[in-house]
């Protein structure tokens, strides 16, 4: 909140949270209160073949209801995913959802949720607001520390037709229950904890300068920062750290309350555009830009650069000139100390920058960044760092 502003502000929470070791165990009385006699449980091949989608499975067969199986997940998911997901949701008249894995599974499931109370095409939802039917019970378990999905309002999807990544915001999608079990991140590959990790850092910083925050959501989005900014680089360091692991899960679910009420920025909106036309994985994609547009952002927001610097440990020196950049000094280190690719090392071209800037000009989270007037030059120059 700004000095001298008088306003009412909107935070908006509504999942169950179960949070802590073995709190799986608690997903068959979850299943018993919704009275579900049907469910879908959706996850991808890494979960299957890290033996947690076993363990899920056993906990809804313990519940004593029906189930079916979706484990077509891809990363980045489609529209054709979805539909494909929902029509099978539909034949099998499931009563709700279990969603195990990243982002990629929890966000289809969400999106699938949609379409199982709401007509159409997914597609016909995105932006803000746009679900008009309240949705069946849905019950996420995350094995990342990362996207946040299993506590936002917020399903990301890929239009392979538009060629673009966009979003169903809607206080609807928002999980009924979450299950963060820290020995479900036990497996994640190193690569993978740190460009998850990565991406829950973006979210915290892009949403304590987002021009949409305010007090409740500035307040999570530091806290997040801190405790995520400590612990990324044990858990990379050692995947069987598991004080860091939960440190993670804690440090993303606070970020993520902070962030879907505050929204994104210029950030995520190239983050959305790398992983539509390239395939980038979400979290590579925000952390091998992120130190570039916080240096970006720094003079629409010094203030809030210092005091995130002061967060993770970094003393202002007093001269703002400089000190409106520690932040994203530090967090350049931090990539580089996590091996984040360029994108050069991602196959990314230069001759593909023109086409990558004016679709990044169309994106939604531009509008809650707080430098703005980005241009196409502005982008180009980013992607040029980051490269």
């Amino acid at each position: 909140m700004r000095k001298g502003q008088n306003m009412s502000y909107n935070f908006f929470i509504s999942s169950n949270i179960i949070f802590g070791k073995g709190s799986v165990a608690e997903l068959p009385g979850l299943i018993q209160k919704h009275g579900l006699k049907k469910i879908m449980v959706v996850y991808d091949g890494g979960v299957k073949a890290a033996g947690i989608a076993d363990q899920i499975v056993d906990q809804v067969k313990a519940s004593g209801a029906d189930y079916v199986i979706f484990d077509g997940v891809i990363p980045n998911p489609t529209n054709q995913v979805v539909e494909q997901a929902a029509a099978l949701a539909k034949d099998e008249e499931v009563q709700g959802f279990v969603a195990v894995g990243g982002g990629s599974s929890i966000d289809l499931a969400k999106a699938v949720n949609v379409l199982m109370t709401n007509p159409g095409k997914i597609e016909d939802y995105g932006g803000v607001g746009q679900v008009k039917h309240d949705l069946l019970p849905l019950i996420a378990v995350p094995t990342t520390a990362g996207t946040s999905s299993e506590i936002t309002n917020v399903s990301a999807l890929i239009d392979t037709e538009k060629v673009v990544k966009y979003v169903v915001i809607d206080n609807r999608l928002v999980a009924s229950d979450v299950i963060c079990d820290p020995e479900f991140t036990r497996t994640m590959p190193v690569s993978v904890t740190a460009a998850t990790g990565m991406d829950a850092i973006t979210h915290a910083v892009e949403s304590y300068i987002s021009n949409m925050a305010n007090p409740l959501t500035e307040y999570n989005s530091l806290q997040g920062l801190s405790i995520l900014y400590r612990n990324l680089p044990k858990a990379v360091e050692n995947g069987e750290d598991m004080e860091a692991r939960e440190q993670m899960m804690l440090g993303c679910i606070i970020t993520g309350f902070g962030f879907s009420n505050a929204n994104l920025g210029l950030n995520h909106a190239i983050a959305h555009t790398l992983s539509a036309h390239f395939g980038l994985a979400h979290g590579m994609a925000n952390a091998c830009v992120l130190p570039y547009v916080m240096a970006f952002n720094a003079e629409a927001c010094p203030e809030k650069m210092v005091e995130m610097a002061s967060t993770i440990g970094i003393a202002p020196t007093g001269d703002m000139e400089k000190d409106q950049y520690l932040l994203s000094e530090a967090l350049l280190e931090m990539t580089r100390k996590l091996h984040i690719r360029t994108l050069s090392e991602q196959n990314i071209k230069r001759e593909d920058f023109d086409m990558l800037a004016g679709e990044v000009l169309k994106e939604v989270p531009l509008q809650f960044n707080p430098r703005q007037g980005v241009t196409k030059e502005d982008v180009i120059g980013i992607l040029e760092k980051a490269y």
